[in-house]
């Protein structure tokens, strides 16, 4: 049996996620305000009180995937205080929370002599960038790689794993105020990505990808940014 936590699974990629992985032999636990196990990931306190909560449900936690993320725009030109507590809300939920679970994610398998897997969703903005109200959004998802790979490099001796997964724009929500024919333009396959495409990536990530991929990046861009 593995035993999976997947954070921000309320709707889009994370639904998405949960709809991939519920399949015989693996027990998921979600997090998100509209289902699964709440907490507000802009607190520093939630990470901690999450796990505490989805080991109690599960019994163990084999892999993590840190999916929750939030998209605000934080225009240069706003009251630099308002500027300062938007950045610093990205930051703690895109990337803060991120790296607190996946400490404890990497505490826990090494004082327990065993492996793991942590599938973070970045982004492609971690890449080229993003508009000019989403510096902090972009800022967020490079260091989400930049963690990633750094977790891949230090612990991949003890079987512990890691990679990151980069998603253009995609079907959800999130996006769809931005989504449109000048949008579409900028993306050779014609379309943004279906939330199903990405969730389908973090199921084989999880469940199948060899161990000699940790550290790798996937993109799901449809060619809009190729490296």
């Amino acid at each position: 049996m593995i035993h999976i936590l997947a954070t921000g699974t309320s709707r889009g990629i994370g639904a998405a996620i949960m709809s991939a992985l519920d399949r015989p032999g693996v027990r998921i636990a979600g997090h998100g305000t509209a289902s699964g196990i709440a907490a507000d990931l802009s607190d520093p306190a939630a990470p901690a009180r999450l796990w505490e909560a989805v080991l109690e449900q599960l019994g163990a936690i084999d892999v993590l995937i840190n999916n929750a993320g939030i998209y605000e725009a934080n225009p240069i030109d706003r009251d630099e205080a308002d500027w300062n507590a938007a950045w610093g809300r990205t930051m703690r939920i895109n990337l803060t929370a991120a790296a607190a679970l996946s400490r404890l994610a990497v505490r826990h398998w090494r004082a327990r002599r065993q492996g793991g897997r942590i599938i973070n969703i970045a982004s492609r903005a971690a890449h080229r960038g993003d508009s000019a109200d989403h510096w902090d959004y972009a800022a967020s998802k490079a260091g989400m790689l930049a963690m990633t790979k750094t977790i891949a490099r230090h612990y991949a001796a003890e079987e512990i794993l890691a990679f990151a997964i980069c998603p253009g724009f995609v079907d959800t929500d999130m996006a769809a105020d931005h989504l449109g024919p000048a949008l579409l333009d900028e993306i050779p396959l014609g379309r943004v990505a279906m939330p199903g495409e990405v969730a389908e990536m973090a199921r084989w990530l999880a469940l199948d990808a060899p161990a000699s991929m940790t550290g790798a990046v996937l993109d799901v861009n449809g060619a809009s940014y190729v490296r």
